[in-house]
C-alpha cells in the first residue's frame, strides 16, 4: 500500500466516506469530523506512518490537503 493509499484509507476508514469525498473535504465539513473524529483521525494516522504529530500539528491538520502537506514537510512522509 502507498502512502497516498494509507492517508486515503485513514480518511474513509474513520468517517465512513468514499475515497472521493476526502478531495477538498475540510474540517467540520462533514458531522463526522468533529473534535472526536479528530482525534480519531489523528490516531489512525500516527498508527498508519508510525509517528506522532505534534499538538501544533493536529491543531493545524484543517482539511485533507492540508494533512498532506504537514504529513509531508514535518514527518516526512513521501506522496
Amino acid at each position: 500500500m502507498t502512502n497516498k493509499e494509507k492517508y486515503v484509507n485513514a480518511f474513509t476508514e474513520t468517517f465512513d466516506i468514499t475515497e472521493e469525498e476526502t478531495q477538498g473535504l475540510q474540517y467540520s465539513g462533514i458531522a463526522a469530523w468533529d473534535s472526536v473524529g479528530h482525534m480519531s483521525l489523528v490516531a489512525a494516522l500516527e498508527d498508519a506512518f508510525d509517528i506522532m504529530m505534534d499538538t501544533d500539528d493536529i491543531i493545524d491538520f484543517s482539511s485533507f490537503e492540508k494533512g498532506m502537506e504537514i504529513l509531508s514537510e514535518k514527518y516526512d512522509v513521501e506522496f
